[in-house]
């Protein structure tokens, strides 16, 4: 779960809605958002751990992991003391240790049977440019991909409210301010630059994907990347006509190069469960306000 903003933001945010649900686009549950991570080097420490060679970065494994297992015991026997809605706290937390143990495993089989490098570049924090920030975030990506350490992301480019500037392509102003245009020429024109240099940006980390041999073919055939957002209309707040790609051959169960409509009031869901269905997840017969599977066959092209 990764960014290009930080998720410090609390309180209220839109409507009495939590800001939470502008921090993150990941949970864990109905209840519990997954943190999204903007500082590259932190993502690069969680991929392939802390240190400068492959050694070094396995003798900080060990250590986090003896930090965990220590951890673990004193939950464990504190759990014991509390009544049942403490425990169901407590639970949480040793569920979130446990998906860090997960991770180290993970990273410690890449480090001592795959072939990568012995040292990598090692990002040194957040870069001043935003084409720098987004791209790193992408090749971290990527190499993920690649080195087989994670097989499904979430990536929040602009999240809701953004006060994030584009000076570098002629956009001085906030994005979430030129989304609210009133049909002005001048907002338009820039809210076309930040959507079109985003998809820029989408589309340099296809090409990686594409350029990587994966099997039979590459990265990209065997991937399913979702890009979009919950608002066609930002001025508006319409959620009709969501502007949506779905990049990748899916290991060949996505047939591409069209454009496809589906009828008014279609919930987006439809897709997120379709793509499920794709990865071979075991899906639940409904997602959010899901009303079946798409045909992914063209209604009109």
């Amino acid at each position: 779960e990764i960014s290009l903003e930080n998720s410090f933001v609390v309180g209220n945010c839109d409507n009495g809605y939590s800001c939470v649900y502008t921090n993150t686009i990941a949970w864990r549950s109905p209840t519990t958002p997954l943190p999204m991570e903007h500082n590259p080097r932190v993502v690069f420490e969680r991929l392939f751990g802390e240190g400068g060679t492959t050694a070094q970065r396995l003798l900080r494994l060990q250590e986090d992991k003896s930090i965990l297992d220590a951890v673990r015991e004193d939950m464990v026997r504190l759990e014991r003391k509390l009544g049942a809605s403490d425990r169901a706290r407590v639970s949480q937390y040793l569920d979130a240790v446990r998906e860090i143990e997960r991770r180290i495993q993970r990273v410690e089989a890449q480090a001592t049977d795959a072939e990568l490098p012995e040292t990598l570049a090692r990002p040194v924090g957040i870069p001043d440019s935003f084409t720098e920030h987004a791209q790193l975030m992408f090749e971290l990506q990527a190499l993920a991909f690649q080195a087989d350490i994670t097989r499904v992301f979430t990536y929040l480019i602009g999240r809701e409210q953004s006060a994030q500037s584009y000076p570098e392509i002629g956009v001085p102003d906030a994005h979430h301010s030129v989304s609210h245009h009133q049909l002005d020429p001048g907002k338009l024109e820039q809210y076309a630059k930040i959507n079109a240099y985003h998809v820029d940006l989408l589309a340099g980390f296809l090409k990686r994907l594409q350029a990587t041999p994966d099997g039979d073919g590459s990265l990209l055939d065997h991937a399913l990347i979702l890009y979009g957002g919950g608002i066609s209309d930002g001025d508006q707040h319409s959620h009709i006509d969501l502007p949506l790609v779905l990049a990748g051959g899916g290991a060949g169960q996505l047939q591409g190069g069209r454009h496809v409509r589906y009828p008014t009031d279609t919930p987006m869901t439809n897709l997120l469960l379709t793509m499920l269905d794709k990865a071979g997840v075991v899906r639940p017969e409904q997602f959010g306000d899901s009303t079946g599977h798409l045909n992914l066959e063209p209604l009109t092209v």
